[in-house]
């Protein structure tokens, strides 16, 4: 499903991977033996081969519900909460989905509450009349900033509409299960719940609830999507480098680093696969940057960014090095055809594939930036199911667990992310802040 192709092999000698056994299988115990820090969110670990099958059909229902009922599902949360819906919905859709003709149309499936843009909720408030409206909010504590503002003029805008009654059978909230201000708000008002499992960080969440019921309503088949991280988690539970190509990864991360490339650029040639960058970016940046530590991750899209940021990564600081994904077998089946007077230069094509263009970029790019001074990291996704998502899915969730273990750090809090929220709150003036707010103002006079 998931394949590690290419190992940076003229920068990572393999002994330099074999040395890296001993802390791979040290961090391996602390994974599986549910010892290491953060251990009481290692719910992600088992959760697709265990998954409460009660709790899977209520989700298909709901999500059968809500297709029958609407053409618009308003997802509302931010970071884990959205990131890998988003990326499976476009990874497993139709590029053009919302122009399709009406019968094959899937339903439409928006996002909200991961801004503060009065533009963009302004936006989607105007082009909810075109069709009938579900929402699903998402939050653990449904006090967070952002999905709870959003909410505020959801929750508005489906009373106005329906009445009451109506938008409590049209709102569905996945929370806690049991407490904070969102569960709540649905036993007041008798929303439909799903339960965010107390021991999955929000990062690692995209298999539970969080994600399954807007990748269920929007037409993606979950049931094969949990059973590719089920297939991926006995794939990679081996303790060696060499025989689980997570852990290769993760130790080829850490070598990497510690040769100075502190930027990790994912790169793929598959325009689906832009949110599934999004969806990493998070899981990495969240998971490993902390205690002053940890690689930066960004993303591009090849060949689409080669014309915008090829020259730095070519001949720029030799900061960085790439992960390539590459999908074995993409969507669609493209032959070039012969051109009279082959006025574009490119009858030369001719017979070729579009995927053999594809991975032609892509072989010279590498080759180039290899010699450039970037390292190369190749990962071959089989194709574009659901079955190898899921697989994905899990391999970078392992990954990331053992990699923020080999840096030292706990893979599954992040305390950085309070800074802002602090500030923000003193700044609009928020009850219990008023230290804070004092400050501030103190600091703004010097």
């Amino acid at each position: 499903m998931l394949r590690l192709v290419h190992r940076a092999e003229e920068f990572v000698p393999a002994r330099e991977l074999e040395l890296q056994e001993p802390f791979v299988r040290t961090a391996h115990e602390l994974i599986h033996g549910r010892s290491g820090a953060g251990n009481d969110f290692l719910g992600w670990l088992h959760l697709a081969s265990e998954f409460d099958q009660v709790e899977l059909r209520h989700i298909e229902e709901a999500a059968a519900r809500i297709r029958a009922t609407s053409d618009i599902l308003v997802a509302i949360g931010i970071g884990g909460s959205y990131l890998g819906a988003r990326a499976a919905l476009q990874f497993n859709g139709h590029a053009f989905a919302d122009l399709l003709p009406r019968g094959e149309k899937p339903l439409t499936v928006l996002f909200a509450g991961n801004n503060i843009s009065p533009g963009y909720l302004t936006d989607l408030l105007q082009v909810l009349d075109t069709g009938e409206v579900s929402v699903n909010v998402i939050s653990k504590s449904g006090t967070t900033t952002e999905p709870a503002l959003a909410f505020r003029f959801l929750k508005e805008y489906m009373e106005k509409r329906y009445g009451k009654a109506g938008a409590a059978k049209r709102i569905y909230a996945t929370t806690d299960r049991s407490k904070g201000a969102l569960r709540t708000l649905a036993t007041q008002e008798g929303y439909e719940t799903f339960v965010i499992p107390d021991d999955v960080g929000g990062r690692f969440s995209v298999l539970t609830p969080v994600g399954l019921l807007p990748l269920a309503a929007g037409g993606v088949d979950v049931r094969a999507l949990l059973g590719g991280a089920t297939e991926a988690e006995k794939a990679l539970a081996r303790p060696t480098i060499a025989e689980n190509p997570a852990y290769a990864y993760a130790a080829l991360r850490s070598i990497l680093l510690q040769k100075g490339k502190g930027v990790e650029m994912l790169v793929s040639y598959e325009p689906a696969l832009h949110y599934f960058a999004e969806w990493w970016k998070q899981l990495f940046g969240e998971s490993e940057g902390k205690d002053h530590k940890g690689l930066f991750p960004g993303s591009a899209d090849f060949s689409t960014d080669l014309h915008s940021l090829g020259q730095f990564i070519q001949d720029g600081s030799r900061v960085m090095f790439e992960t390539v994904v590459r999908v074995a077998q993409p969507r669609g089946s493209l032959t070039v055809g012969e051109l009279a007077g082959d006025a574009d230069g490119l009858n030369y094509l001719t017979g070729k594939s579009v995927q053999s263009v594809n991975d032609a970029a892509m072989e010279a790019t590498m080759l180039a930036h290899t010699a450039g001074g970037v390292p190369q990291i190749q990962l071959e996704i089989a194709d574009m199911t659901e079955r190898s998502l899921g697989y994905a899915f899990y391999f970078f969730e392992k990954a990331c667990a053992l990699s923020g273990y080999l840096l030292g750090v706990n893979p599954f809090d992040q305390p950085g992310v309070e800074a802002y929220k602090t500030n923000m709150f003193a700044i609009l003036g928020k009850p219990g802040y008023e230290a804070q707010t004092a400050a501030l103002a103190k600091s703004r006079d010097r």
